[in-house]
C-alpha cells in the first residue's frame, strides 16, 4: 500500500468570523492510500483551537510510510486496530482512518453504506454557517438563504437581542465557541423563549459544564467538552447532545463507537465539521444516517473545492453512489 499527501490552502468565502478569531483561509493535508489500482483519500486541517501543526504531520507520515507500505489490505476495523499503534494525532489518525475505509470500499466496490450495512434513507438536514455579526445583518443572510437550518456563531451574549433570530422564519441554532458566561447561561435556562432554538452548542470553555441545567429551556450541546467516549459519563447530567466529528475523534471507526456509545447514554448526536473539503465532508456524511442533526457546510464554505463526493445542496445531504466513500480529486 503506497501513502502520498499534499498541502492545499482553502480559500473561505468570506472571512469567517467565530469568537475564536476570523479566518480566510485554512490549510489541508489530504492523504491518499494506493493498491491495485485504486486510492483513497483522506484529510486533517490545520485548526488554531487544537494546535494543528501539519508540518510535524508530515514528518510523522514519513516515519510511517514503509510499515504501511509493507501492510497487506486488511479489515478497516483491524486497519484501525493498527493506526493505534502508531500513535499519531487524532486528526492525521483521522486522515488515514477515512482513507482507508475510501480505498477498501473501492477495493470492494462496495459504497461505504453497504459495507456497514446502512440504509441512508433517513438522512438529517444540514445547517449553515452564519459568522459572528450584528443581528441584522445575520438575520438577512438567514432569510436571503434557501437553506433551511442555521448555526448563528456568538461571541459573547447579547441579551436584549439574541431572541430576535427567532423571527427569522428558519430554524436556528447558537454556537458561542466557548464565549458565553455563567451568568449568560443562567439567563438563557430562564427564558421560555431559549426553547425556540434547535440547539445552543459549547456555551461555554471546557470543564465549566456544571453550572449547565439539562432540563430547562436550553438545549445544551457539547463539542469541545467532549473528546472520547471516556467524556460521556460526566456529561451526560448536563447536556443533551453531542456533536461529533470525525476529524476530533480520530477517524470514522472511533465516530462508529462514539455515536452508538452517545445515544446509549441518552444523548442526541449531531454530525459536524469543521473547515474541509469534500474529502473531509465526504467522510462525516457517510455517518449522517445514524445522527439526529448534521452540521456538514464546511466545503460550502470554501471557494476552492478540490473533490466531488457526497455534497450538501441547499441544507440537502445528497450521498455519493460510488464505491468507499465516493472521493475523487478534480
Amino acid at each position: 500500500m503506497t501513502l502520498t499527501y499534499n498541502d492545499y490552502r482553502l480559500q473561505l468565502r468570506e472571512t469567517f468570523k467565530i469568537a475564536y478569531g476570523n479566518y480566510d483561509y485554512r490549510d489541508s493535508l489530504t492523504v491518499a492510500l494506493s493498491t491495485n489500482g485504486e486510492t483513497g483519500f483522506g484529510e486533517c486541517v490545520a485548526i488554531n483551537y487544537y494546535n494543528i501543526d501539519l508540518q510535524k504531520f508530515k514528518l510523522d507520515l514519513e516515519s510511517v510510510k514503509d510499515r504501511l507500505h509493507s501492510l497487506s489490505i486488511i479489515h478497516p476495523l483491524e486497519f484501525y486496530s493498527f493506526l493505534l499503534t502508531l500513535e499519531l494525532h487524532p486528526f492525521l489518525r483521522s486522515a488515514l482512518d477515512c482513507a482507508y475505509w475510501d480505498l477498501f470500499g473501492k477495493l470492494e466496490n462496495r459504497t461505504f453504506a453497504e459495507l456497514v450495512d446502512l440504509q441512508q434513507d433517513n438522512l438529517p438536514e444540514s445547517s449553515f454557517t452564519i459568522n459572528v455579526a450584528g443581528f441584522d445583518e445575520q438575520i438577512e443572510k438567514i432569510k436571503a438563504s434557501k437553506w433551511n437550518r442555521f448555526k448563528v456563531k456568538c461571541n459573547g451574549l447579547d441579551r436584549g437581542n439574541v431572541f430576535k433570530l427567532l423571527d427569522s422564519g428558519k430554524e436556528v441554532a447558537l454556537d458561542s465557541n466557548t464565549s458565553f458566561t455563567e451568568e449568560d447561561c443562567i439567563f438563557l435556562e430562564s427564558q421560555t423563549l431559549t426553547q425556540g432554538f434547535s440547539y445552543l452548542e459549547q456555551p461555554l470553555p471546557t470543564g465549566r459544564f456544571s453550572v449547565l441545567t439539562k432540563n430547562k429551556n436550553a438545549h445544551w450541546m457539547c463539542d469541545e467538552d467532549c473528546q472520547s467516549v471516556e467524556d460521556l459519563q460526566s456529561l451526560s447530567s448536563y447536556y443533551r447532545s453531542v456533536n461529533i466529528k470525525v476529524m476530533k475523534l480520530g477517524g470514522i471507526t472511533p465516530a462508529l463507537e462514539m455515536i452508538s456509545a452517545a445515544h446509549s447514554s441518552g444523548f442526541k448526536v449531531m454530525i459536524g465539521c469543521m473547515t474541509e473539503s469534500t474529502v473531509g465532508i465526504s467522510a462525516g456524511m457517510a455517518l449522517a444516517e445514524l445522527c439526529d442533526y448534521a452540521d456538514l457546510d464546511g466545503a460550502n464554505l470554501i471557494s476552492n473545492d478540490f473533490a466531488e463526493g457526497s455534497k450538501v445542496v441547499e441544507g440537502k445531504l445528497l450521498l455519493s453512489e460510488a464505491p468507499g466513500l465516493g472521493i475523487r480529486l478534480i
